[in-house]
This record gives structure tokens, sequence and C-alpha cells, in this order.
């Protein structure tokens, strides 16, 4: 079992932040070589961190916990209100609250005339953070997403610190399929625990499949950015991986300092939620 160590970001949206430049475009393959070596230094502790405590025994753990989906009932618009209660001073280039980032990923997809199902992806993606407010540690809540249970790519950032993992130690968790087969299939390949495959759980009954691809696996950069863990893959899961790569866009660059109005865009966003969602869903 994992130990609990205090997160060393300032807030949780640093790790966006980090992300954006670490993938801004235009970056060359020699910044992004120098990567590991420029980095904060709290960004590069939350990675060992990460890289340390996400072993395959913690992800069960935490899927036990929280698939059964007993925490609360609140629908998706409180979720959001909720999740605003997690404040973060720490951003320099913004002020905005939580509701206000996920408004502008979300009239940013609908400034381009994508479907409504899209807006709302756009709007609830981060929804999973809610985890932060139970107690969980950064490092369980978000950074790049990865499969346990087998060997990590060295596509993932700061690959060198999962040597102090415990799965380093064991032989079955080492080999490139681990406890998978070749070409099982996402579906069925266990991710590090985070925001995302908690959020695809909470929604998956109610959005459609390219919304979910969006939220499941929208930090999983090694696979939909780096190209790795393919032998994992279904050619339909490297198909659906258009969609994410559709997405990131939205998520990483869509902040800006133009606040949107909550109170006005309220009433549109709330109807476009009661067409796929109940008024109360379980968390």
């Amino acid at each position: 079992m994992a130990t609990e160590v205090k997160g060393p970001l300032n807030g949780i949206e640093e790790w966006d932040d980090e992300v954006k430049e670490r993938y801004r475009p235009g970056k060359s393959q020699e910044e992004f070589r120098n990567y590991d070596d420029t980095v904060h230094p709290r960004v590069r502790e939350f990675y060992r961190q990460n890289h340390t405590n996400q072993t395959y025994d913690f992800v069960m753990q935490k899927r036990a916990e929280y698939l059964p989906k007993q925490r609360m009932e609140m629908g998706i618009w409180e979720a959001m209100e909720y999740l605003n209660t997690l404040v973060d001073d720490s951003d320099p280039d913004t002020d905005l609250s939580q509701i206000e980032h996920n408004l502008q990923a979300a009239e940013a997809i609908r400034a381009d005339g994508h479907p409504r199902w899209m807006q709302l992806t756009g709007l609830i993606h981060d929804l999973g953070k809610v985890m932060c407010l139970w107690g969980e540690p950064q490092w369980a809540v978000v950074g790049d997403t990865f499969p346990v249970g087998c060997a990590w790519s060295d596509k993932i950032v700061f690959h060198q610190f999962f040597e102090n993992n415990p799965d380093a130690q064991r032989p079955e968790f080492q080999t490139e399929t681990g406890v998978y087969e070749q070409g099982c299939g996402l579906e069925n390949v266990h991710l590090s625990w985070g925001h995302d495959e908690y959020l695809y759980h909470v929604v998956k009954d109610y959005m459609p499949e390219e919304g979910l691809w969006m939220i499941r696996y929208h930090s999983f950069y090694p696979g939909h950015r780096e190209g790795a863990y393919k032998h994992l893959m279904t050619d339909r899961d490297q198909q659906m991986f258009e969609w994410v790569r559709k997405f990131n866009p939205y998520d990483l660059y869509s902040k800006g300092h133009t606040k949107p109005s909550a109170t006005e865009l309220r009433p549109y966003y709330e109807e476009l939620i009661s067409e796929y969602f109940p008024a109360k869903i379980r968390w």
C-alpha cells in the first residue's frame, strides 16, 4: 500500500500549466529532451511521488474504494460548485475559479462549432478532481497516467523515478505485457489512478463513447501523444485516440484571462446537462 505524503505542488492547476508548457505548439525535440532538467523543483517532486506510489496494488485499492460510487449523490452543476470550493491561489497566469476554467474549455469547444456532447465533455472533464476534497494527495488525482502491472514505457515523463516504485521488484510486472495479453485492448488495462479514470466511471452510463474516451484518456500522454503501449491496444483503440487528440488542445490551451460569466452561461449549460444526465448521479 502506498504511503500518503503531502503533494509538492501549490495547487493541482499547477500540473495543468506544466503539461501545457511541456506540449506547447512548436516546442522542439531538443527542448523536450531537456525537459526533465528545466522544470520547477515542485513539479519534479510531484512526479517523484507519483511514480513511487502509483503501484498496481494502490490502483486496485482505489478502484475498490471509489468505483462502488458510495460517496454522495449530486448533480453535475452541483459538482462543479462543489469543486469550486477547491481554491487555488497559486496560478500566476490566471485568477479564474474552477467553474470558470471548465466554462472556458466548454466555450472554446462551442465557439468552434463542435457537437453539444463535446461541449459538455469540456465542461465536466475535470470534475474527478473532487477527490482532492476527500483527502486524496495530489499524486493520486492529477499527473500523466500510465498502465500499471506491466513494464513502464520510457516515454513516461521522469521515467527514472520508477526505480523506487515497489513494483520494480515484482518480476511479473516488468515484462512488456505484464499481467495483460498482447492486443487485449485498453478497456482491460489498469491505468494509474486519477481524476480521469474516476470520472469515467461516474459518467459512463450517460455520455457518448467519444466523450468518454476524452474523459478517460486525456491525461494518458504516453499513449495518445508519445505512441507508447500500442502492443496492448486494438486497432479501434488507436482510432479512438483521434478524439482524445482533438479534445486535447481545448484542455491545454483554452485558458485565458477573459472570465466567462457563470451566471450568464448557467442556463445554457444546465439545459445541456439535462439532455444527458438525471438531476442527481452517484459519486
